[in-house]
């Protein structure tokens, strides 16, 4: 089966394999580095399996980079005016997971607007800050989100806004029948 070049997983795969390639590193010491199997990087370089916003999160904090700047990378040149038709969209495909770039990255814009939406219980845990100290605002759209931050959490309800730096681990939560939709905004430090 011929893999169309033109798809976000396929370009997605090829930026991770030269990303490590650019670092100098093999498998072997990026796996060391993020904690990822050899054999799991070694597909997704590949092409053969899609990452998981865990495993991206993880890829990411070894180079580096906020998981949206990896994304962006990969996505079509942003314009300044991001019609609903052009956003990209990625879904997680081991949780259902789906994110939408409002405002992707671009060059001299240090912030950038994600649309996420989590299914109903669904969890997604993030072990470190690809760069530590972002700033970000979760705005809850719809549902109930509980936001873990190292030890501590806080329970989302529609309209609140959570604002803080990211350095340590993070956990989203969709709590309730419903999916949580939410906002984030991230600007760079």
């Amino acid at each position: 089966m011929e893999q169309n070049i033109d798809t976000i997983d396929s370009r997605l795969a090829a930026r991770l394999s030269q990303l490590r390639r650019d670092a100098g590193w093999t498998l072997d010491d990026l796996a060391g580095r993020s904690g990822v199997p050899k054999a799991t990087l070694s597909r997704l370089e590949r092409g053969e399996t899609s990452p998981t916003a865990s495993l991206l999160g993880r890829l990411c904090a070894a180079y580096g980079r906020p998981m949206s700047r990896l994304l962006a990378e990969v996505e079509a040149e942003p314009a300044l005016l991001v019609r609903a038709a052009d956003q990209p969209v990625w879904t997680d495909p081991s949780t259902g997971f789906v994110r939408r770039s409002l405002s992707p990255p671009a060059a001299g814009m240090e912030t950038e607007m994600i649309h996420g939406t989590l299914p109903p219980g669904t969890v997604i845990d993030y072990d470190a800050p690809p760069v530590p100290g972002l700033e970000q605002h979760i705005w809850l759209l719809e549902g109930r989100l509980e936001y873990r931050l190292d030890q501590t959490a806080w329970r989302l309800e529609p309209g609140d806004c959570l604002r803080f730096r990211l350095y340590g681990a993070s956990r989203f939560t969709s709590l309730g029948e419903g999916p949580a939709r939410y906002i984030i905004a991230i600007t760079r430090p």
